[in-house]
């Protein structure tokens, strides 16, 4: 009875209710059952089950590694229940980024599966599930999109269209959409997620939330900040409800909406989402997460854009170490980490530096990434830039032309990427004395960043700035001074008065 009335409060989400019950039934089965009894493995079980969800990682390993011991005693080692237990493991495992400890658990799980259940089982799609989730977290999305696809096929021929698990597959196949830049794609997942979740789980269930969440990270991808803000807002308050406010989930949010603000130049606010992340995290998850390190990315960003250079790499410097020791080299955050302190460098005029950190980017990513992922594109802008920077104009003009390419056949002509390489371009031009087509590209900029970005974002401001900077070669004064004030009426409103933009 114990035991029921906590399985009722771990499906509310009220976990220290559900823990309490729990313990109640522990303490009477090993009073009368012994340690040894099929009864009392399955209490541990459960016990486990409530603190992973409360984020506790090493007491649920614990409760599982002894829910493990006692039904390799009693039940044999190929009894489905055995197979549960090592699920639930690798679940820990991988939230604990030790993936290859992790795929092992999925495996042994998996084995007997397939041994005791069948191909087509629920619960064999439940593994595959989730050995794509850390084929996903360790980027290799072919094979994470491998695994997603039969955890797919099997819940839609047993469980049907409306079932929680299709649900979290369609949110999973979704998520390599993401990472891959397929944002269109990733949204149709998304939206066929939550569809299912509202129907069937209800508005304040904890998946609910994170449908939400990737739903906003992709209208952060796309530039929709307003969009990304309102989903992030949707997605912390359910979290705050269900989880209490040092749940590591919670901490991701945080960082989420920080971004956004960050994105939107509105770095004081960001900063405080960004250290209540952190705070959360080094709680937890302790120092060496990768979880951490992209709060501590986020934080360098924070300070690079305040123009705080020696803190910018400090921090950005501090993920790479945490990133190399838990992802390994060739991995795509890895990449996005050297792209990072590249950009520090090139900001300080230390070219050569810049161009060894965006070259390894590079190789990275056309490791690990289609050739015209938006990731590639970026870092071909990145190169162009400095080689800008250094005079070399036609080099300069080659990678950026390559990063165009990518990105209009991926994003298409409207996305706020796109309009940040027409602006480059822009910028050889004008370099190089031809007004003209610089004026033609910075307008296209313009154009794109007021669609996509809005009348306040910093882009904007920037864009303003060059198109001014053509006018004043051009010895039109009048045209020049009215764009560079509304490039400093931006300034002022977004990045404050001490920004480094606004002394330029």
């Amino acid at each position: 009875m114990y035991n029921n009335i906590g399985g009722v409060y771990i499906d509310q989400g009220e976990y220290s209710q559900a823990l309490k019950y729990y313990e109640q039934a522990f303490e009477i089965q090993l009073k009368t059952l012994g340690l040894n009894h099929p009864s009392v493995g399955t209490t541990c079980a459960d016990i486990g089950v409530v603190y992973y969800r409360q984020g506790e990682y090493s007491k649920a390993l614990k409760y599982y590694e002894q829910t493990l011991e006692i039904q390799l005693k009693t039940v044999g080692p190929n009894h489905p229940s055995v197979a549960t237990t090592y699920n639930n493991i690798g679940a820990v495992y991988s939230d604990l980024a030790e993936y290859s400890q992790s795929l092992k658990s999925y495996e042994q799980a998996l084995e007997i599966r397939l041994k005791t259940l069948g191909p087509n089982h629920p619960s064999v799609a439940t593994t595959y599930n989730n050995i794509g989730a850390v084929y996903h977290d360790q980027g290799e999305y072919s094979k994470a999109l491998k695994y997603y696809e039969q955890t797919l096929e099997i819940s839609l021929k047993t469980l049907g269209r409306n079932h929680p698990n299709v649900a979290t597959t369609y949110n999973n196949i979704g998520g390599v959409y993401k990472h891959q830049g397929e944002y269109s794609q990733a949204l149709k997942y998304y939206e066929q997620t939550l569809e299912i979740q509202l129907k069937t789980l209800g508005p304040d269930h904890t998946s609910v939330a994170r449908t939400y969440n990737n739903v906003g990270e992709v209208y952060k991808h796309q530039g929709e900040y307003s969009q990304a803000l309102k989903y992030y807002e949707q997605t912390l308050e359910i979290q705050l409800k269900t989880f209490g406010p040092d749940h590591t989930s919670v901490a991701r949010t945080y960082n989420n909406v920080g971004g956004v603000y960050k994105q939107q130049g509105e770095y004081s606010q960001a900063w405080k989402y960004f250290e209540q992340a952190l705070e959360i995290q080094l709680k937890t998850l302790g120092p060496n997460h990768p979880s951490v390190a992209i709060t501590y990315s986020d934080i360098g960003g924070v300070y690079k854009h305040q123009g705080e250079y020696s803190q910018a790499l400090k921090y950005y410097e501090q993920t790479l170490q945490i990133q190399l020791k838990t992802l390994g080299p060739d991995h795509p955050s890895v990449a996005t980490t050297y792209s990072d302190i590249g950009v520090v460098y090139n900001l300080q005029g230390e070219y050569s530096q810049a161009l060894k950190y965006y070259e390894q980017t590079l190789e990275i990513l056309l490791k690990t990434l289609e050739p015209d992922h938006p990731s590639v594109a970026t870092t071909y802008n990145n190169i162009g830039a400095v080689y800008n920077d250094q005079g070399e104009y036609s080099q300069a003009l080659k990678y950026f032309e390559q990063a165009l390419e990518i990105d209009l056949k991926t994003l298409g002509p409207n996305y706020p990427s796109v309009a940040t390489t027409y602006n480059n371009i822009g910028g050889v031009y004008k370099h190089q004395g031809e007004y003209s087509q610089a004026l033609k590209y910075f307008e296209q900029a313009l154009e794109i960043g007021l669609k996509t970005l809005g009348p306040n974002d910093p882009s904007v401001a920037t864009t303003y700035n060059n198109v001014g900077e053509v006018y004043k070669h051009q010895g039109e004064y009048s045209q020049a001074l009215k764009y560079f004030e509304q490039a400093l009426e931006i300034g002022l409103k977004t990045l404050g008065p001490n920004d480094p933009s606004v002394a330029t």
